[in-house]
């Protein structure tokens, strides 16, 4: 079994060198790959596979251009991945899987360094230090959360990463298989919303946690900052002001959205932590449409700050672990606007009616109401 570990960890100045020159060459390579593609395409060439870039790559055009001789003085590894994602990408569009492939911005897109297990001397974890290829250790700061050699488990490959000039190391570990108890309780049913975050069949709520005093206040300041980063901009134009202060205040910025998306992150992790640990037999959620809630002006930044799709995510892997049945629910399904005591549909169901009132005497709140829909719902998926 196969699980992964994300932690901060606190690279020495040389290492940091050595981890933004490997990330900026492997940004650069996945947009030649992608470049080198468009070109022959145009020309009406023949498409060439990651593979076979990589050879051309090492044996062809490094060699007939010295300049570029600096792309094999980082790790071999990470950039034949950069490689590899490349062709990914340009598999999944041929397959009418998805868009075709972005070229990567720098300061903007999320590159990461790959590193493997290539011999036993890689990739050992200490309680406090971990063994990356190329860097040597690199000191954690959050001290014995990655298993260690003693427990007996094994690093298969790992990531490096970076976001608001902190660095992060995410590995793929090698465990036992976990034997999965019996979950004897009920199911219960999840009614994701914008008032509340979720609304449980059992009673629980979950609140907003956009609609804190904390992050209203980070918001608030993040807003300040990025209409200073704005006027820095503007006299720049006008030769007023200097591209390190502009750096210096883009710093800022990025270190408040990433306060902001960690808080987002750590509410959704606690909730779907105290959700599972309640063992039901199954759990229901409705297959929410959030690129069409996304196209309402008025509604698109509520929406994207309560992070619906990475709470499926979460919650499909701790119900996969748990050995919990995860239903979804279609979207077509009138979960808000059927009566859960008599079954009619109320047709004229507005946004704005937060109590659900029947012909039928039956009064209860609109998003409980709709939980508990879910919950008994007889058509449905099994992620």
């Amino acid at each position: 079994m196969l699980k992964s570990y994300k932690t901060e960890i606190n690279p020495t100045p040389e290492q940091k060198v050595k981890i933004n020159k490997t990330i900026g060459t492997c940004r650069y390579v996945y947009n030649f790959y992608l470049g080198h593609n468009k070109v022959l395409y145009d020309k009406g060439e023949k498409f060439m596979t990651g593979k076979s870039f990589s050879v051309w790559l090492n044996n062809e055009y490094i060699p007939g251009n010295p300049d570029k001789a600096w792309i094999k003085e980082v790790y071999s590894k990470a950039v034949k991945k950069s490689i590899e994602d490349g062709y990914t990408a340009f598999t999944r569009f041929f397959k009418h899987q998805s868009a075709f492939p972005n070229f990567k911005k720098k300061g903007k897109s999320d590159v990461k360094m790959y590193f493997v297990k290539n011999n036993p001397k890689d990739c050992k974890c200490e309680r406090h230090r971990l063994n990356i290829p190329t860097l040597g250790w690199v000191r954690l700061k959050e001290k014995g959360y990655i298993p260690t050699i003693k427990d007996g488990w094994k690093i298969k490959s790992g990531t490096v990463s970076m976001k608001a000039d902190r660095y992060y190391v995410s590995v793929l570990v090698e465990i036992p298989d976990i034997k999965i108890a019996n979950n004897s309780g009920d199911g219960i049913g999840i009614d994701l919303g914008l008032k509340d975050f979720a609304v449980i069949s059992n009673g629980k709520t979950y609140k907003n946690i956009n609609k804190s005093a904390r992050v209203g206040k980070l918001e608030k300041r993040l807003r300040r900052e990025q209409r200073c980063l704005s006027r820095k901009y503007e006299n720049l134009k006008k030769g007023e002001s200097t591209q390190k202060n502009i750096q210096k205040q883009k710093l800022k910025v990025q270190r408040l959205h990433h306060k902001i998306d960690s808080i987002r992150t750590v509410y959704i992790n606690k909730t779907v932590a105290e959700i599972v640990k309640t063992k039901p037999s199954y759990i229901a959620i409705e297959d929410l449409n959030v690129s069409g809630m996304m196209k309402n002006k008025h509604l698109s930044k509520a929406v994207a700050s309560q992070k619906f799709y990475e709470f499926r995510t979460k919650l499909k892997a701790k119900c996969d672990n748990n050995g919990i049945e995860l239903r979804i629910v279609d979207r077509w399904y009138p979960s808000s606007k059927m009566c859960h005591c008599c079954g009619s549909i109320k047709k004229d169901l507005k946004l704005s009616d937060r109590i659900y009132r029947c012909s039928c005497g039956y009064i209860e709140d609109r998003d409980f109401n709709a939980s508990l829909n879910l919950r008994d719902a007889v058509t449905y998926e099994v992620a």
